[in-house]
C-alpha cells in the first residue's frame, strides 16, 4: 500500500514592479510645457508674470527668427539716434558761428548804383558818410556804434606776404562783433584819436605771415606800403558758409588811420550798431531810418539810399533751417521703425499659425483669452524692448565714432535716446495687439483639430 505524502505548499510568486521615472520636461526650455501648463489663477499682475517665462521660452526657441524680426527695430532706432545725433551737431556748429556774429546787432548798408539803368546791387553806393555814424549813435536803445571803411589789399611782413581784407573801424567794433583778443591787446579810442598806425591781425593771417611759429606782437607789417604794428592777434572764429567765408582773415585798425591815412575815403561802407534789448530793434530801426532819411534829406515818399539788416533775423533763420533739417532727417529714419514695426507683426502672426495646436490645448484646460493675449503680446514687446537696447548701443557707438572717421560734430540726443526706446517699445504693443487678439479669439475645438 503506497501512501501518498502530501506536496509542500508552493509559495506564492511575486513580483517586483519596478517603478520608472519618467522626466517631465523641463519648463524654462519646453515652450509647449510652459503653454500647457495650467495657469494660476490670481490678480492680473500675476496671470502677467506666469506668461513671461512662456514668452521668453517662445523666443529662445526661435532664436534666429527672433534676431532678425529685432533687426528692423534694431536698424530704425539706431537710425534715429546717429542721424540726430549729426544733425544736432551741425545745430551746435552752425550756433557757434552764428554766435560770432554778435547779437542785438544792426548793419547799415549803403544803397545801390545804377549806370544806365542798370544797379549794381546794395552796398554800391556812397551814400552812407561818418557823420551818418554820429546821428545813429543819438537814437535811444543804441549802445554801441562804429562806423567801418574796408578793402582787400597786399600786406607783407618780411619775406612773406598775404591778400587779405583790412577793416578801419572804432573800438567799440570788436565788442559789437564779440571779437576777443587772443594774444596782445586791442587798439584804444587813443589810438583812434591819434591816427596810430597799430593793427590787430586774425588767426589766418598770423599764420601766413609769420608761419615760423614767431609771436606777431610787436612786429612790422606793411599795408599798401604804410607801416603798422602788430599790437594783438584776434581769438579765432573760424569759417562760415555764407559769403563771410573765413572770419579770421582780416586785420583791424583804428577807424581814422585807414579813413584818412590808408583809404583817403570820405564815405563809408557800413556803419555797425548794437541795440540794447533785442524787444528795442524795431522801434531802434524805425528812428534810424527816420534819422538818416531827415539827414540824407530824403522825401516821404522817396526811396531810402541805405539798407538795415538785422543780425538777429539772419541767426534765428539759419537755426530754424537747421532744426527743420534735423527734423527732417529723423523722420526719414524713423519710417524705418514702422517698417521693423510690420516685420514683428508680420513673425507674430506666423507664430500665431504654427502654434495653433499649443493655443488650443492651453484654451481647453482652462487657461483665459488673456493670458494667451498677454504671452503673445509680452512677445512681441520683448522683441521690441530688447531690440531697441541694442539698437542704443549701435546707435550711440555711430554717433561717438563720426568725428574721428568723417570729421563730423555731433552732439549725442538723450532726448532722442529715451524718445526712441520708448517708441520702440510702443511699437511693439501697437504691432502686437493685433496677433495676440487673434490668437486668444481662436476656438479651442478648432485649434486643436489643426495639422
Amino acid at each position: 500500500m503506497v501512501m501518498l505524502q502530501p506536496l509542500p505548499a508552493l509559495a506564492p510568486k511575486t513580483t517586483a514592479l519596478k517603478v520608472v521615472k519618467v522626466p517631465s520636461a523641463d519648463p524654462r526650455s519646453d515652450a509647449f510645457a510652459v503653454l500647457a501648463q495650467v495657469p494660476v489663477m490670481g490678480g492680473g499682475s500675476a496671470r502677467l508674470l506666469n506668461a513671461l517665462p512662456s514668452a521668453i521660452s517662445a523666443l529662445r526657441a526661435n532664436k534666429g527668427r527672433s534676431i532678425l524680426t529685432a533687426l528692423g527695430i534694431i536698424i530704425g532706432v539706431a537710425a534715429v539716434i546717429a542721424i540726430v545725433a549729426l544733425g544736432e551737431g551741425a545745430s551746435a556748429s552752425v550756433a557757434s558761428q552764428l554766435a560770432g556774429l554778435g547779437t542785438n546787432v544792426l548793419t547799415i548798408q549803403p544803397g545801390s548804383t545804377q549806370s544806365g539803368g542798370a544797379s549794381s546791387g546794395a552796398g554800391t553806393g556812397v551814400t552812407l558818410k561818418s557823420t551818418d555814424a554820429d546821428a545813429v549813435a543819438a537814437v535811444a536803445g543804441v549802445s554801441a556804434v562804429s562806423p567801418v571803411v574796408s578793402g582787400n589789399t597786399q600786406v607783407i611782413a618780411g619775406s612773406q606776404n598775404w591778400s587779405t581784407r583790412i577793416q578801419a573801424v572804432l573800438p567799440a567794433y570788436l565788442t559789437i562783433n564779440a571779437w576777443t583778443i587772443a594774444q596782445g591787446a586791442a587798439f584804444t579810442t587813443n589810438d583812434n584819436t591819434s591816427s596810430a598806425n597799430v593793427a590787430v591781425i586774425g588767426q589766418t593771417v598770423a599764420t601766413n605771415l609769420f608761419p615760423n611759429g614767431q609771436s606777431p606782437i610787436g612786429q612790422s607789417i606793411r599795408i599798401r606800403n604804410v607801416p603798422f604794428t602788430v599790437i594783438g592777434v584776434l581769438t579765432s572764429k573760424g569759417s562760415t558758409a555764407g559769403p563771410g567765408g573765413d572770419q579770421d582773415d582780416t586785420i583791424m585798425i583804428p577807424f581814422r588811420t585807414g579813413q584818412v591815412r590808408l583809404f583817403g575815403a570820405t564815405s563809408i561802407n557800413q556803419i555797425v550798431l548794437q541795440v540794447r534789448d533785442a524787444a528795442q530793434i524795431p522801434t531802434v530801426t524805425t528812428s534810424i531810418t527816420t534819422a538818416l532819411s531827415t539827414l540824407h534829406k530824403l522825401s516821404a515818399s522817396a526811396a531810402t539810399d541805405f539798407r538795415i539788416q538785422n543780425n538777429n533775423d539772419i541767426i534765428t533763420r539759419v537755426s530754424s533751417v537747421s532744426s527743420t533739417m534735423t527734423m527732417l532727417l529723423g523722420g526719414v529714419a524713423a519710417v524705418s521703425l514702422v517698417v521693423g514695426g510690420i516685420g514683428i507683426m508680420n513673425i507674430m502672426l506666423v507664430s500665431v499659425t504654427e502654434r495653433t495646436r499649443e493655443i488650443g490645448i492651453r484654451l481647453a484646460i482652462g487657461a483665459q483669452p488673456t493670458d494667451v493675449m498677454s504671452q503673445f503680446l509680452i512677445e512681441a514687446v520683448l522683441l521690441s524692448v530688447l531690440g531697441g537696447f541694442v539698437a542704443i548701443l549701435v546707435g550711440s557707438g555711430v554717433a561717438l565714432l563720426m568725428p574721428y572717421v568723417a570729421g563730423w560734430t555731433t552732439v549725442l540726443p538723450w532726448n532722442a535716446i529715451a524718445l526712441a526706446f520708448g517708441v520702440s517699445g510702443a511699437i511693439g504693443v501697437f504691432f502686437g495687439i493685433y496677433p495676440a487678439r487673434k490668437a486668444s479669439l481662436l476656438d479651442p475645438i478648432t485649434a486643436l483639430r489643426y495639422e
